[in-house]
């Protein structure tokens, strides 16, 4: 346990943080989960709509720095590259 003031309030709001970056990435996930199931059943319109959903939790979880901007990136790029792969199918 913290003894000093400061460290005490920096315990508060690591805490804080840890649960709001933990949300953003349940999020992601779930968004991603989602995405790959529609796929994966070859739902194109259902696909697309998630992806939407998918780069929306990206580009959050990368502007609250929860995720890197080039990590978000990464993942847009081979999710999308997923959803052409099965539409063009």
């Amino acid at each position: 346990m913290p003894q000093r003031r400061t460290a005490k309030k920096d315990l508060r709001q690591n805490k804080k943080k840890q649960q709001n970056n933990l949300r953003t990435k349940q999020n992601l996930k779930a968004a991603i989960k989602k995405l790959k199931k529609s796929v994966e059943s070859k739902d194109i319109p259902a696909s697309k709509a998630a992806l939407t959903d998918v780069y929306k939790a990206l580009d959050k979880a990368a502007a609250k720095k929860t995720i890197h901007k080039n990590k978000a990136a990464r993942k847009k790029s081979r999710l999308s590259k997923l959803v052409t792969k099965a539409s063009s199918k």
